[in-house]
Order: C-alpha cells, then sequence, then structure tokens
C-alpha cells in the first residue's frame, strides 16, 4: 500500500513486543530490553550506529505505551501525532539544492539572484548554505540551467494545513495548533520519524482487568482484508480476545445520519448554512483554521461517539474501543473529550499486534452478521453521509430542495469552507471528509481504497435492505442523546 514497507515492519515490530509485555504484566520491567532486542548489532540495520537505532525503537516504545516523547511520565497531553527527533535527523533535504545540470557558468545568474549571500561558486558547481537560504526560490528562477531544485520534505508536502515547519536543527516541528491530527504525514514520511500514541497498553490492561470491554469496529472494515474477511470474522476474533461484544460502527451511521437529518431540515427553514460533524479531522479543521464557523458545525455526536453512548447506557461499566484506519479519531477521544465517547482508539495494525500477541487471526466467515442499513455502511465512503442522511428525510417525509457539497479530501473542505466563511458557499450543507476517498483512504487503512473497492462491493452487495429508522427501532435510542453537550 505505501512507500513505507521497511517503516511499517519496524513500527509493527515495536507494537508487538509492547502488547507481548502488557499481557506478560513485564513491560514495567522489561521495556528499556526492547531496543537492543529489535536491534541486536553491531552491524546498524538503516542508521549510522545501532545505538541511534537504539534510540529511534526506544521513543517508539514511548508512542506505543501512549506516551509523548518527552520523559515526563505522561500520556494525556500533547498531540497525538509527534515527530522523532533522532530519526528525523536522517532526512537530508534542503529546500533548494544545486543538481548536476549546473555548469558553473560565468554569468553566475543564482549568485546574483540571492540577496541573502546565501549562494557561493564551487569548482565544480554552486552551493546553497542552507543557513543563510531564505527559500525565496529567486536562484531557480535564474538559472539557465534549470540546475536548482526546490524541494519539501514528504511530511510538510503531506500537510493539508500547513502545520509543519523545521526548527534550527532541520527537525521537522509539528504546530499543534495548526494540526488537525488527520495522520496524512505519518505515512509520508521515508524515515518513519512520525508516528501516533497508541492506546494498546490501555486495552490490554482493560481485558486483562476483567472489565466489560466492546469493540466498535469501523463501516470502512469491510474489503479491507478481502472478501473472506466478514463483520462476522472481527466478532470471533475479538471474542476470543476477550472483548465483551463487537458491534459494527455502521449501526452508529445509521444513528448519526437520523439525528443530522432533522438537523439539516431546522436549519434548511431557518436559512442556516451547517456541515457535518462525523468527521474529526473536519471538524479540527473548522475549529482551528475557520473558528467563525465554529457554530455551523452539527451538534450530532459521531458514529463512534453514539455507539459508545448506546453501550453505555446499556451496560454502564462497559469500556468501548473503536477500531479501523482512523487517526484522528485519537484526538476525538483525546482531544475533544465528548461525554460518553470512545474510551480508545485502535488502529488495524495495533489491533492486529494485540492479536498476535494472544496468537489470534482472523477466519473466513459467513457474512451473515448486521447490525447497520447499507447506508450506514456506506458511511466511510465519500458522499455516504449525505446519501444516509437524504435517505432519512424520505423516510421520514421531510424530503427539501437541499444542495449539498460533498467535499472528498482535505484540499476541497478547505475550498468550501472559505466559500462559507465569505458567504459564497453555493450549496446548504457541507460534508467534510479529511480524506481522500472518506474513511475507506484513512491514513491507517490495511489496503488502499482502490485495492479493496472490489471486495468492498462484494461485501456490502450482500447486504439485506432495511431502512434506517426501522433499524434503529432495535435499538432503544431514547435511552442516550445524539447530539453533544
Amino acid at each position: 500500500m505505501y512507500n513505507d514497507e521497511n517503516v511499517i515492519q519496524i513500527k509493527h515490530d515495536v507494537l508487538y513486543e509492547v502488547a507481548k509485555l502488557a499481557f506478560e504484566g513485564t513491560l514495567e520491567e522489561k521495556r528499556d530490553f526492547i531496543p537492543e532486542k529489535l536491534i541486536p548489532g553491531p552491524v546498524p540495520n538503516f542508521r549510522c550506529c545501532i545505538y541511534k537505532e537504539r534510540e529511534i525503537i526506544r521513543q517508539r516504545v514511548r508512542l506505543a505505551e501512549g506516551k509523548d516523547l518527552t520523559e515526563e511520565e505522561h500520556g494525556n497531553e500533547g498531540n497525538v501525532i509527534q515527530v522523532i527527533g533522532s530519526a528525523c535527523e536522517g532526512c537530508p533535504i534542503s529546500s533548494y539544492t544545486v543538481t548536476d545540470n549546473c555548469q558553473n557558468c560565468i554569468g553566475k545568474a543564482c549568485v546574483n539572484a540571492c540577496k541573502f549571500g546565501a549562494i557561493t561558486m564551487g569548482r565544480d558547481r554552486s552551493y546553497i548554505d542552507p543557513t543563510k537560504c531564505k527559500e525565496c526560490g529567486q536562484c531557480a528562477k535564474a538559472c539557465p540551467y534549470n540546475a536548482i531544485v526546490g524541494i519539501k520534505r514528504p511530511c510538510k508536502v503531506a500537510c493539508p494545513v500547513d502545520a509543519i515547519t523545521y526548527d534550527e536543527y532541520n527537525i521537522s516541528v509539528i504546530d499543534e495548533e495548526k494540526c488537525i491530527r488527520c495522520g496524512q504525514c505519518i505515512h509520508s514520511c521515508p524515515f518513519g520519524a512520525i508516528g501516533s500514541k497508541t492506546f494498546i497498553v490501555d486495552v490490554i490492561e482493560a481485558l486483562k482487568s476483567g472489565k466489560h470491554v466492546y469493540a466498535m469496529v469501523a463501516p470502512a472494515t469491510e474489503g479491507q482484508f478481502g472478501t473472506d474477511i466478514t463483520m462476522q470474522s472481527w466478532k470471533n476474533a475479538l471474542k476470543e480476545l476477550g472483548f465483551t461484544d463487537t458491534i459494527e460502527l455502521g449501526l452508529g451511521g445509521d444513528m448519526t445520519a437520523a439525528s443530522e437529518a432533522d438537523e439539516w431540515v431546522e436549519a434548511f427553514k431557518e436559512g442556516k448554512k451547517m456541515t457535518t460533524s462525523c468527521c474529526p479531522g473536519f471538524v479540527n479543521m473548522v475549529r482551528k483554521h475557520y473558528p467563525e464557523l465554529s457554530d455551523h458545525i452539527s451538534t450530532t455526536v459521531s458514529p463512534m461517539c453514539g455507539v459508545s453512548r448506546m453501550i453505555k447506557s446499556k451496560d454502564p461499566e462497559a469500556y468501548t474501543v473503536f477500531i479501523g484506519p482512523c487517526i484522528a479519531k485519537k484526538s476525538e477521544v483525546k482531544d475533544q473529550k465528548i461525554e460518553g465517547n470512545a474510551d480508545a482508539v485502535l488502529t488495524y495494525s495495533e489491533i492486529r499486534v494485540i492479536m498476535k500477541a494472544k496468537d489470534i487471526n482472523l477466519q473466513p466467515a459467513e457474512n451473515d452478521y448486521q447490525e447497520a442499513s447499507i447506508y450506514g455502511k456506506r458511511f466511510g465512503n465519500s458522499g455516504g453521509v449525505t446519501e444516509a442522511v437524504l435517505q432519512c428525510m424520505k423516510e421520514t417525509n421531510q424530503e427539501i430542495d437541499a444542495k449539498v457539497c460533498r467535499a472528498n479530501g482535505a484540499a476541497e473542505c478547505k475550498k468550501a469552507l472559505l466559500l462559507m466563511k465569505v458567504g459564497k458557499l453555493p450549496e446548504d450543507f457541507i460534508e467534510g471528509m479529511a480524506c481522500e476517498g472518506g474513511c475507506v483512504g484513512g491514513p491507517s487503512c490495511f489496503q488502499d481504497k482502490v485495492k479493496s473497492k472490489k471486495s468492498r462491493d462484494t461485501l456490502l452487495a450482500q447486504a439485506d435492505g432495511r431502512e434506517v429508522h426501522a433499524n434503529l427501532e432495535n435499538y432503544g435510542m431514547d435511552k442516550f442523546s445524539m447530539h453533544r453537550a
């Protein structure tokens, strides 16, 4: 799926070691041995020396434990996405670099164009002093041989909100005030220098303690692992792992759509434009970059929060865990702190290492377990939220002539929000999905949306034709609220 398969393997190995020790109850006493176990030496595998490699592993262990990359023993503050400095040091990219195309010409157009004295002529080519370069790009424009290229670090290119800069040591820095926690930077880094804090230890401790632990599996899951691995496969495996029960989170899609439909109808009658609220990356974008539009966000909680509230209304001792491809869901738990929301969030790789630590695998199973309508199941696709909301309006005879901007990916979200900000959005509502393709294009997918589409379409085609409201009649919707406090 990604161009960072070696990096993913390293991450997986660290997560597995942490999960295994957490189950054994020896993490506290043995965590310091993980770096040496994974990097035995004496020959380094991917850095200049085994000592730097071990430091990178040590920092990865901290993230796996849900801790910040500082020495303070805390895990509830700071961005869920963090830069591993010792890994970022390996990135050699400067913004402007002189290539072999340089002819070391007499004209010295690059030297003359630079107003900061950053360029000198060497024996074979020009040289740009990165400590003096202001990244204005005038030298690249002036060179008659196009010998100077401007290159941005992959993490910076991937960030949709310009939240990444560099410090004085050229280490990437994430601006928490700008970061929307979408996670796009994580897999873009070829050095694996960006990672996210995990809930692995929290979930394992919950399982070991005998708590009533419930899994909520994201709608985007269907098709990620082929047609043989169904929602029933997940239900079976997680039951074996120790989960009390597993809920198909497409049910939460039904819940959110029904609630949001009522909000949209009311807003439409009042002439108020609104946005969806189910994508935490999009919600973070609105609140951080377009705060004046915060009142336009639907007050309906996300499918994750809706199902968590439903579970906790029935079982006050419940500990709820979201499983899916989304990094921003971690920030929905850590940052937004909505009452009754999930207690933990796991990506596919994180839940799979927990399963591996107990020698449990996903096994083929019949596709006969269904708790959501087809509309809730498609909540993970761009445009799926809109279709579900419009269906709910149809079922309740509240159809309106609403125009919806289906903003697919961060770039389209920014464009739509800017138009809303200046009062020029032609549509009535915005469905915002920070990831292209929707949740099925999330940064922690097992397979990308193109590879998984055929399998996903096959599985969804087998779903029955239940309607949204008819489905919700089975779940005691009057026992909890679908709105933020």
